[in-house]
């Protein structure tokens, strides 16, 4: 009896190499350009790059975020870089990959004077959370849209951004 345990555990911690092996040959890898609207306190143009990976539902990117300033409405610019864990549908439904992301990084906040000189600049850390789609288009092509919400600690000009984006992104 004992020796039939043993055998059993044998062939089970056998196993754990190849379920890794299959676990990893599903790994993927994309990276996004987009281009969008922060529209806290009016809406700016926004644009920036994203890289990350993932296993089947469970991923991870990080991002670089630009958004301009518009000095006669007193809305700072607001750079963020972040790193953002995800979850996705393991398959796309209709052509369309859905997701959550969750991230935390950090931000720089400036204004300037209608002079170019510095009003207010912080710089501290930043939580987010938001979703969106990716839409298949050609092979390994596919349109990004996503919105996120962040959360800027310290002593921002405004507490709260919304970023709504559309991107091109590559599967590797």
């Amino acid at each position: 009896m004992r020796d039939n345990t043993i055998m059993k555990r044998r062939h089970l911690i056998a196993l754990v190499p190849l379920i890794m092996l299959a676990w990893v040959a599903e790994a993927r890898a994309d990276a996004t350009l987009f281009l969008g609207t922060n529209t806290t306190p009016n809406a700016r143009t926004n644009w920036g790059a994203a890289i990350g990976g993932g296993f089947v539902i469970v991923g991870w990117e990080i991002e670089y975020s630009r958004t301009s300033e518009d000095v006669e409405d007193e809305a700072p610019s607001l750079t963020t870089t972040t790193g953002n864990v995800y979850l996705q549908t393991p398959v796309p439904v209709g052509g369309m990959q859905f997701y959550g992301a969750l991230g935390w990084g950090f931000y720089r906040e400036r204004l300037n004077d209608a002079e170019g000189n510095e009003r207010h600049q912080e710089t501290s850390v930043t939580s987010n959370i938001g979703g969106g789609v990716k839409v298949g288009l050609a092979g390994p092509l596919r349109l990004r849209v996503d919105y996120r919400y962040f959360t800027l600690h310290g002593d921002p000009l405004y507490d709260h951004a919304h970023r709504l984006y559309a991107g091109l992104n590559l599967g590797f």
